[in-house]
């Protein structure tokens, strides 16, 4: 694999120009400058004002005939032009994005390579004048300097780096220098790199939909990352987890066939902290929404019964997998005004792979009637292979029965094949007004712009993790470095929601009554700070019910907004976002372990008069589970907010 790499750099080193020229490239504020020389290379390097980010990095592209794209491709033309305009989005956390760029076009023959250079960053794509089939790319990031990085290294099958293709894309982040990165590790995207002077770089891609994701790999020890790409499987095999995994024996000499659609590389840039939760940029560059009528698509939350194993108690049933546990998750959801129940593993016969074969302890008919007569929808889990291989005809059968979306878990690749996946299944759920979530799935790259019935994406550490992870893990840092990287590249499918809350020295996992670290107002200010139009309750309905202030507060919360302002925070330790939906303001203030005051000054951004606060406990400290709720008058004062270790705060605004 590493002398792979190396003969692929030194293919493009190689490569001769008939001289060299170069471009530039400026943001509309003018504090962004991109520099591209097309010499024996093609490289470009990136500047913000007189600090240089990224010195020359050389990018390309070779065609399964030999072809190079990049490396003296003689441009024969390039097109500038200036792209100002809103755009209105579906399901997002605004409801308006300002798209305001200036773009270089240069033209070869066979191809357009396109640079975009935003006031928050810069972005690349290769634009073939017909399908094409890529053997090999060449991306690179060459910081100017050796900065340390939040890196998710693929943490299963390590023992070569080609088996690291296959994961869940779960990795909690390691911090350090890009020079120190492990030679026998890749990272998947987003990656955050800590520049010069507090500025931050976050690599992401988008309009990732025939092509493969992006790893990232560093094996000479320097100060540049470079692009790293599974290649399309040849010879697999139905197996993994129940038999619901497409398993790789082998893999073709080439990363894409028969392509006519690459992604966009992006480069973020954020000169504070808070400006990377507040990014819209992968979505920018997403491709537009799909034509026709979405507004039947419906957000919200779900009744999720598989982190709380089905663990009711007070009821005067044995709980399960059984008709009687689903209605009374049903009625739980029905009496708090919550969109959905899924029905996740185990509705559908183990080891079988075929959706149609239901265990017999469910009358999937009768329950779907149930939900509906209740207003609640029901969505069902899926393994990948069991989905995949006919979903027209699982989608047509339980559509007819009223069911309204997908979990489809384990597809554990973003190869080629399985993007593909992705998008084909959003178009064949859509046909059937059905929503999906995809669990066991890498990072969303802007396929929720294009189909809206696209809810959520994995590719988190989520709270579903507390359940077996060991008390070493380290989850509340986690939930304050995912708004500056993991959720740059779009919602993720955390599973908020517990009502069993642990202190630091206190947790410990718990398969059957799971808890969270931190504070029951960090729970709830994930609801705030994590981006998903579709959001799960993850506790048990009889824990809910035992809590009914917060239960109710969960319940009513938006899950997509006409507004979202980043206020304040710092990766790794603590964030601010302001939410508005309608004419209520909600904000809210997620904490990592160092218990910190915060004054913040909401004037002229959320209107005077009476709030509701959530806020951590005098004794949260030790209690986890420990809050306080009260009114507070907003007059345009500054105010002084106290989080506690593992702690977060919530405000809402209830009219004058």
């Amino acid at each position: 694999m590493k002398q792979t790499f190396l003969s692929i750099a030194l293919l493009f080193a190689a490569a001769l120009s008939l001289g060299a020229k170069d471009y530039t490239l400026v943001s509309p504020d003018g504090h962004l400058r991109l520099a591209v020389r097309d010499g024996k290379a093609l490289t470009y390097s990136l500047s913000l004002d007189d600090q240089l980010l990224l010195d020359d990095s050389p990018i390309g592209l070779t065609l399964a005939d030999g072809t190079l794209w990049g490396p003296g491709s003689r441009f024969t033309k390039s097109v500038r032009r200036r792209v100002d305009e809103t755009l209105r989005t579906a399901l997002f956390k605004r409801s308006e994005v300002h798209n305001n760029c200036n773009e270089l076009a240069l033209k070869a023959k066979g191809f357009t390579l396109v640079f975009r250079v935003y006031d928050d960053g810069m972005a690349w794509r290769f634009v073939p004048a017909k399908p094409v089939t890529v053997a090999s790319e060449q991306a690179t990031f060459a910081f100017a300097g050796d900065w340390p990085a939040w890196i998710p290294y693929v943490s299963q099958h390590t023992e070569t780096l080609e088996s690291q293709y296959f994961n869940s894309f779960e990795s909690q982040y390691s911090y350090h220098p890009v020079s120190g990165w492990n030679p026998d590790r890749l990272a998947f995207l987003p990656v955050t790199v800590d520049a010069a002077g507090g500025v931050k770089l976050c690599i992401a891609e988008s309009a990732l939909t025939d092509y493969p994701g992006m790893f990232l790999y560093n094996g000479d020890g320097g100060a540049a990352l470079h692009g790293v790409f599974a290649p399309v499987p040849d010879r697999t095999h139905q197996g993994g987890h129940n038999h619901l995994q497409r398993l790789v024996d082998s893999r073709k000499g080439v990363i894409a066939e028969n392509t006519a659609t690459l992604p966009w590389r992006c480069v973020i840039v954020a000169k504070e902290d808070k400006q990377l939760a507040d990014s819209d940029f992968t979505w920018r560059l997403g491709d537009p929404q799909e034509p026709g009528d979405w507004s039947w698509v419906r957000p919200g939350k779900v009744a999720w019964d598989w982190w709380n194993d089905w663990n009711l108690y007070g009821v005067d049933f044995v709980t399960g997998v059984n008709m009687d546990t689903y209605k009374y998750y049903i009625d739980f959801a029905a009496a708090k005004g919550i969109e959905y129940v899924i029905l996740d593993e185990g509705w559908s016969v183990n080891l079988a792979a075929d959706l149609m074969q239901v265990v017999p302890e469910i009358d999937m008919p009768a329950l779907a009637d149930y939900a509906a007569s209740k207003g609640v929808g029901l969505i069902l889990w899926a393994g990948y292979q069991a989905f995949e291989k006919d979903m027209e005809g699982v989608c047509a059968h339980y559509a007819a029965l009223g069911i309204k979306g997908w979990k489809i878990d384990f597809m554990d690749h973003d190869d080629q094949a399985v993007m593909a996946f992705y998008r084909k299944a959003a178009e064949v759920a859509a046909r059937y007004h059905m929503v999906v979530d995809f669990h066991g799935a890498s990072k969303p790259a802007g396929l929720p712009r294009t189909f809206p019935n696209v809810l959520n994406y994995e590719g988190v550490y989520g709270l579903e993790n507390m359940k077996w992870a060991p008390t070493s893990v380290d989850q509340v840092t986690y939930d304050v470095t995912i708004p500056f990287v993991r959720l740059v590249a779009g919602p993720a499918d955390y599973t908020q929601g517990a009502m069993n809350n642990a202190t630091r020295g206190s947790y410990h996992p718990c398969h059957s009554e799971p808890m969270s670290q931190g504070t029951r107002c960090h729970q709830l200010a994930e609801y705030l700070i994590f981006d998903a139009p579709l959001t799960m309750l993850c506790d048990t309905p009889s824990n809910y019910l035992r809590e009914p202030e917060c239960t109710d507060w969960i319940a009513a919360v938006p899950t997509v907004w006409d507004e979202t302002v980043a206020l304040d925070g710092k990766v790794g330790e603590y964030v601010v976002i302001a939410r508005r939906k309608g004419d209520t303001w909600y904000v809210g203030a997620l904490n990592g372990w160092t218990p910190r005051d915060l004054t913040l000054d909401l004037s002229g951004l959320v209107p005077n008069g009476t709030a509701i606060v959530f806020a951590d406990g005098p004794n949260a400290h030790r209690a986890a589970r420990d809050y306080a709720c009260f009114s507070l008058t907003l007059d345009g004062s500054p105010i002084t907010i106290h989080l506690a270790p593992g702690g977060g705060w919530v405000l809402q605004t209830v009219g004058k």
